[in-house]
């Protein structure tokens, strides 16, 4: 991606960062919308948390999972979010070197943990679908566990081949990124994750489909199909603006878009994603209320 440009005069150890917008009077209405959506994306992630942590019915390999994704949710958008708010207002869009390399190495992480737990969740909805019965043996806490200590190392290591590649890099010249945050992502390695993620969650869910189809009652089917509706809707807004943003014609390639489709995988998603889990899941449902969560994200 051509956020910098690059020339063989002088070193740089900062960077300019443009931000989202040179237009003064969309300066105040965009930081409280921001404000809103971080403050939302904190309640409604310590508040799934906490949720699932105090409550034993909740203690279940999907719900396991779904606390490890609001916590990567919640890191995520705080990686952008204070920097963003802070941008409305302050003067210097300055960022030092080593803080726009940590911006980078923390995004790398949490955006490929994210994808690799989506992964695990759409194997978990396989096995609970396709094999009902060896659901309890095969989805047990020791596998859990794996598949999400495998998740967090499988980001980390992504994220240190990223970072490992920039610090061999003679930065020169302009320094100007035309963006709101250090947006410098290695694109081979990132596509082969995205590709390798979607690959795996595609064959799931064919198979998940082929054993929907195969069930007789028109309740039946909806009934399946509604325990990985919201596992759905969070991968295809999750992977679709990664993919609109980051695997697409370099023709049709346009920064703005790019700042748009941005916001929705560092801040929209982090708050959307407890919002869809507890509006399309009943056990959520029951316990998680704007009261409760607020309460409950206060006892942290």
């Amino acid at each position: 991606m051509n956020t910098i440009s690059f020339t063989l005069t002088t070193l740089c150890n900062s960077f300019i960062l443009l931000g989202l917008t040179d237009r003064t009077e969309l300066q105040v209405p965009l930081f409280f919308t921001f404000l809103v959506i971080y403050i939302i994306t904190v309640l409604g992630n310590l508040g799934m948390i906490v949720l699932i942590w105090t409550h034993l019915q909740l203690h279940t390999p999907m719900y396991f999972f779904l606390s490890n994704l609001s916590m990567i949710d919640l890191c995520s958008a705080t990686v952008f979010a204070p920097r963003v708010l802070g941008s409305f207002f302050v003067q210097s869009k300055t960022i030092s070197y080593s803080a726009c390399l940590s911006q980078t190495f923390f995004f790398a992480v949490f955006i490929s943990t994210e994808g690799f737990l989506l992964t695990a969740m759409a194997y978990d909805r396989y096995v609970a679908i396709c094999s009902p019965l060896l659901y309890n043996t095969v989805m047990t806490k020791r596998v859990c566990t794996q598949l999400v200590v495998g998740s967090y190392l499988g980001g980390l290591l992504n994220s240190l081949t990223h970072t490992c590649g920039l610090l061999g890099l003679p930065f020169c010249g302009p320094n100007v990124i035309n963006h709101y945050f250090c947006d410098i992502p290695p694109l081979f390695f990132l596509y082969y994750i995205i590709s390798f993620t979607l690959f795996v969650i595609t064959v799931s869910y064919m198979l998940i489909l082929s054993v929907i189809l195969k069930i007789q009652s028109d309740d039946g089917r909806k009934k399946t199909f509604h325990t990985c509706a919201s596992h759905l809707t969070v991968i295809t807004i999750f992977f679709g603006s990664l993919t609109f943003s980051y695997i697409q014609p370099s023709s049709s390639y346009s920064m703005e878009q790019e700042k748009i489709s941005a916001v929705f995988y560092t801040l929209l998603i982090p708050m959307l994603n407890p919002l869809i889990y507890s509006l399309r899941n009943r056990e959520v449902r029951i316990h998680f209320s704007f009261e409760k969560l607020f309460c409950n994200s206060m006892k942290i």
